[in-house]
């Protein structure tokens, strides 16, 4: 009789249900969506408030920076008061903020409203990998962190096309709707989830919270400003400047040493016995620190993409953010299957051989599509090619993650929660900031050789428009501005014939570029671990 509810008993920890992982499914959704509508919304909110776009974009730099300077402190709120009970008060606080959004009279109540839905996801990220530890064992482990990456995935897809749709028939404000609905839905299935106490003795560091926040904060806000206030020299633009010196590379040198700063005092803080903000055993041996690695690179290399092809349709093409939602659509969807299916692949292959050929795959993905792109991304070969990416990048995202959690013991889940948010935000504003000003750069480069070497284009006419300093434009706006010039006619058509080449080889040598960063990522991909599920223990202790 022992033995048959022994074997019960196994069986009910071995298959948990799959109600709880609803929630947390539903919870990663809320964020992810609540991000990808915001870029989709700013049209009508531009339109209604009467401010430029800057002003609007201000919110999702908020929500951004939040997320990131508060992850760690609120993986720690979690331990010390219990998931459960944070994880609620949090998802209410999130549905507070989207019915700010819906009633929002001017945009400082919706920057307000990211600031305090940014805040409120700092502590969701890392309780639902908390929480997924401590619901889920094993093979339903993995497919439950799986499934995280792909509520990412789908979400954007939905976000843009959902976001596109009301934003056309009906307005900006019922996309938010749908978010407190969810909220809703995510508070009501919580009572699924295994319950814990938490640990009220557990104090948070002060000084590293400081440290690491304020590092996130100058990182995001450098990394994210490079484009517009200078890489090097100030630019009319810098808000302010140190000399000569644009204050946004001043940032991220800053942040870095505050980010030193940050691991001294954790280490020392360590030695003296004393609990840290973040456990940094978790990073503990060069497996893990690969893992970290190889998801910065990912993150920023996904980051990148996502920021160059609505730069080409919506700018270049002068299409609508929809358009660029069926662009990408293949390659979102991609990613959605990919990282709910690539936890079947763990048991017949180890870390290091899926991650050495996802990123063989994105390597291959972004050298196909640097000689096979054109202004149009609507091509065949193109379209292929942001699949091929979209497998890598999928199978990578939940690969790196789930090395993570099940290298740690349970107690330390909502650590690994937290350095997963950390990474996977700053390696959002570093791609999306690195990629904006290589292309800038690269477009300079090749806009300034053409006119050296152009006859049809006069120093006269050049003086009167700068295109050796000209940003991504359509062609289109260009004969626009040049019609207030004395060029002709042929004049401006070789200057639309030179933007347009520019254009292309611009973004020919960045995606090339790009292969060659996610080249370099077959390193510490070749660092993770070579083992299978079965072949190592379960890191949690014993009950």
């Amino acid at each position: 009789m022992s033995d048959t509810a022994a074997t019960s008993a196994a069986a009910a920890v071995a298959r948990a249900s799959w109600v709880p992982m609803i929630g947390l499914f539903l919870a990663q959704v809320l964020m992810s969506f609540n991000v990808a509508a915001l870029p989709v919304s700013i049209g009508g909110m531009v339109e209604e408030f009467g401010v430029p776009p800057t002003a609007v974009s201000t919110a999702i730099v908020t929500y951004g920076i939040a997320v990131a300077a508060l992850v760690m402190v609120g993986a720690k709120l979690g331990q010390k008061f219990g998931w459960v009970r944070v994880f609620r008060i949090v998802v209410g606080l999130f549905a507070i903020a989207e019915l700010m959004m819906v009633f929002a009279p001017s945009v400082d109540w919706v920057i307000a409203a990211q600031a305090l839905a940014g805040a409120s996801a700092a502590i969701i990220v890392p309780s639902l990998v908390a929480l997924i530890a401590e619901n889920y064992h094993g093979p339903q482990q993995a497919t439950a962190v799986g499934s995280l990456g792909s509520a990412r995935a789908i979400s954007g897809v939905s976000a843009f096309l959902i976001g596109g749709a009301l934003g056309t028939l009906v307005g900006w404000r019922p996309v938010f709707v749908i978010l407190i609905v969810v909220a809703v839905a995510v508070f009501a299935l919580s009572f699924t989830f295994r319950s814990d106490r938490g640990d009220p003795g557990i104090r948070i560091d002060l000084v590293a919270a400081v440290l690491i926040g304020s590092a996130i904060i100058l990182l995001t806000v450098g990394f994210n400003n490079l484009n517009s206030w200078g890489v090097l020299q100030a630019t009319a633009d810098a808000p302010f400047s140190f000399g000569p010196v644009s204050p946004a590379p001043v940032f991220v040198v800053v942040g870095i040493m505050l980010g030193q700063g940050f691991f001294l005092w954790t280490r020392r803080r360590v030695r003296l016995g004393r609990v840290p903000l973040v456990s940094l055993s978790v990073l503990g041996s060069g497996r893990e620190r690969a893992a970290v690695y190889a998801m910065f690179i990912v993150v920023g290399l996904e980051a990148a993409i996502n920021f160059t092809v609505p730069l080409y349709i919506q700018i270049v093409q002068g299409r609508t953010p929809f358009d660029t939602s069926l662009a990408m659509m293949p390659f979102n969807l991609t990613v959605f299957v990919t990282a709910t299916l690539v936890v079947r692949l763990y048991r017949r292959f180890t870390p290091r051989t899926i991650g050495v050929f996802s990123f063989t795959l994105t390597t291959i993905a972004l050298v196909w599509l640097s000689f096979v792109v054109t202004n149009n991304w609507e091509t065949v070969p193109t379209i292929l090619g942001l699949i091929v990416f979209g497998i890598g990048q999928g199978a990578l995202v939940t690969l790196v993650f789930n090395v993570l959690v099940t290298a740690a013991p349970r107690e330390l889940a909502g650590d690994v929660g937290s350095i997963r948010g950390t990474t996977q935000n700053l390696a959002s504003a570093v791609g999306t900031a690195l990629a904006g000003a290589m292309l800038v750069s690269l477009l300079s480069l090749g806009v300034t050789q053409a006119l050296a070497g152009n006859d049809d284009l006069p120093d006269e006419i050049v003086a009167q428009v700068p295109l050796d300093r000209v940003n991504f434009v359509s062609n289109d706006q260009l004969r626009s501005t040049l019609e207030d010039t004395d060029a002709t006619e042929a004049q401006v058509d070789a200057a639309v014939q030179v933007n347009t080449d520019a254009r292309l080889q611009a973004l020919k040598y960045g995606l090339l570029i790009l292969a060659g960063i996610s080249a370099v990522a077959i390193l510490p991909a070749s660092r993770l671990p070579n083992y299978k599920p079965e072949e190592i223990p379960d890191p949690s202790p014993e009950e």
